[in-house]
């Protein structure tokens, strides 16, 4: 007996048009409803949000996005100027590696059975430049910060011992030298 496969029963190949890698900054005002209206240019567009953060600006009446995101790179520029027309969005820009810096924050809550791991544990911590920021009898709460595949890398890495929880930040950023962010 033969079986047909169908197209419903493939699996959908590999998008090369849809990438992530694009990290957006906004300076809005800090009213509410602002968030929405962004996200439903993002959903409109088949664009997704990876990692937003989203913080109150040095003076109370406006907020700072950033928004780590992908999809297909040739609506990038029209979600950019979407996103400036919105009345409560003072400015949308987009940033590369060459013109900004970009960190995130992890804490990883790793289980510990004994002091051997616990040793191997604090290692890797210092080999990716972070910290410890609480240690218990059973468990260490690991802070890294740094560039996203550097907190990848160290979270791959963690993978191979008992991890309880992971918090990340998402991305942020601020342009280098006297440009504004």
């Amino acid at each position: 007996m033969s079986q047909t496969i169908t197209t419903a029963d493939k699996k959908p190949a590999p998008r090369p048009d849809v990438i992530g890698g694009h990290t957006l900054s906004m300076f809005v005002n800090n009213k509410p409803g602002v968030l929405m209206r962004i996200c439903q240019i993002f959903a409109r567009r088949a664009y997704n949000i990876d990692s937003l953060v989203v913080s109150q600006g040095r003076d109370p009446r406006f907020s700072r996005l950033t928004l780590g995101i992908s999809g297909d790179p040739a609506g990038l520029p029209q979600i950019v100027l979407q996103c400036d027309k919105l009345i409560d969005v003072i400015h949308c820009f987009e940033h590369t590696p060459d013109d900004s810096v970009v960190r995130e924050l992890a804490l990883v809550k790793v289980g510990v059975t004994g002091g051997e791991q616990r040793t191997e544990l604090l290692q890797i911590v210092e080999h990716f430049g972070g910290k410890t920021v609480d240690l218990s009898e059973g468990s260490m709460v690991i802070r890294i910060e740094g560039a996203s595949d550097k907190v990848d890398a160290a979270i791959r890495l963690l993978n191979t011992y008992d991890i309880i929880e992971t918090v990340r930040t998402g991305k942020v950023v601020m342009a280098r030298g006297e440009q504004s962010t």
